[in-house]
């Protein structure tokens, strides 16, 4: 190990270690519903989402609600990234040209699936 990757390594800890008690005590905040610096500026956007999508957020999700939203987002996001991978090659900022030929059916299905599942089982 060269003496630049033993400082990357003690920098990382170092920032690390800075930030882990302002992090902690924000997210504390966040967490108890307290107010935080970031609720003017952001505070907005949250009612907008909440709004949106029809969340009171004084209530509790019961587990079978977010079993049902997990099973939903999952969903959109496994079929999203399958037509992600199958239009690549029309799709912009495709440098290697990946098209069809290199991106089967079967191959962006196990693709999208190993990572709506975590599961990574990517063939290349």
């Amino acid at each position: 190990m060269t003496g630049s990757s033993l400082t990357q390594i003690a920098l990382f800890f170092l920032i690390v270690l800075a930030i882990t008690k302002p992090l902690g005590s924000y997210m504390a905040r966040v967490f108890e519903g307290e107010h935080t610096f970031l609720r003017p500026v952001l505070g907005w956007l949250e009612q907008l989402v909440y709004k949106v999508c029809g969340v009171d957020p004084e209530e509790d999700m019961k587990w079978t609600s977010y079993a049902v939203a997990m099973l939903i987002f999952s969903s959109v996001g496994l079929f999203l990234t399958y037509g992600l991978l199958r239009l690549q090659g029309i799709l912009p900022l495709n440098p290697q040209g990946f098209g069809a030929k290199e991106m089967t059916p079967d191959l962006a299905f196990n693709t999208a699936t190993s990572f709506a599942t975590n599961t990574n089982w990517q063939s290349y």
